[in-house]
């Protein structure tokens, strides 16, 4: 059941280096929308991940918190109890401050296949994952849900993956789904984009970035400018919000 107005609520963002999100702007819309007054939500900037006890020690009536870079594996072990999929994934987003303490889950996994599956194809069988941090957890997860071959990229190649530089043509045309998990083209940096060879991007692909601030990111625009379907973060990011709203009211 929903709460009500009379029934005071905090809610937040746990990240480092968070002024720009999505998050706050979101959820205040949300509350106000829904009359809400005694609902609100911040942003929680810490330096380390170690702060969080004494932020929730400190600020009363916290119901529900969301968890964005670098933190999403961090915070794993200041939880009491974390949901099945949150666990497979190896990252959470989305903490509900309950009774028995915190519980981790990942609503990125469900918000990332909610906006991706309408864009893809027949042909969208192998992708390329850029960056291997948290969020590329919970991509990994819905590709192998959906029965896609991927393998990550990174500039250390780690996860059994490639590094940038071993990127050639061939691999490029053959994995006709790139998925940009890592912050690179985040504002302000809007003219930076990953080491990838665009020129042997068509048609055939879907590039889609994780990132919503600029709406098209300088990865989706060399995609684009070549005849790719681009898709950016901010279908994802409603999505995972309303689960998220969801999970903090069950």
């Amino acid at each position: 059941m929903e709460k009500t107005e009379r029934q005071k609520a905090n809610f937040g963002l746990v990240g480092k280096d968070i002024s720009y999100s999505f998050s706050r702007g979101y959820f205040k819309k949300k509350f106000e929308d829904m009359g809400l007054n005694n609902h609100s939500y911040q942003n929680f900037d810490l330096q380390s991940i170690s702060e969080l006890p004494s932020i929730l020690k400190n600020t009363s009536d916290v119901k529900g918190l969301n968890v964005t870079i670098p933190y999403k594996e961090e915070v794993i072990p200041f939880l009491n109890e974390i949901d099945i999929a949150a666990k497979k994934i190896g990252a959470v987003n989305t903490i509900k401050v309950s009774e028995n303490g915190l519980i981790g889950f990942n609503t990125d996994a469900y918000g990332f296949k909610k906006s991706l599956e309408p864009h893809l194809k027949k042909h969208h069988k192998k992708a390329l994952i850029l960056g291997t941090g948290g969020a590329s957890k919970a991509i990994a997860f819905v590709l192998q849900e959906l029965e896609i071959d991927f393998i990550f990229v990174s500039r250390s190649g780690k996860n059994n993956g490639y590094n940038y530089q071993e990127l050639t043509d061939d691999i490029i045309i053959n994995h006709t789904l790139i998925i940009n998990s890592s912050p690179v083209g985040t504002f302000p940096n809007i003219k930076d984009k990953p080491a990838i060879p665009y020129t042997k991007i068509n048609k055939e692909h879907l590039l889609f970035d994780l990132i919503y601030n600029p709406e098209v990111t300088a990865f989706l625009a060399a995609g684009k400018a070549n005849g790719a379907t681009i898709c950016n973060g901010h279908k994802m990011l409603e999505f995972q919000a309303e689960k998220s709203w969801k999970i903090w009211n069950q």
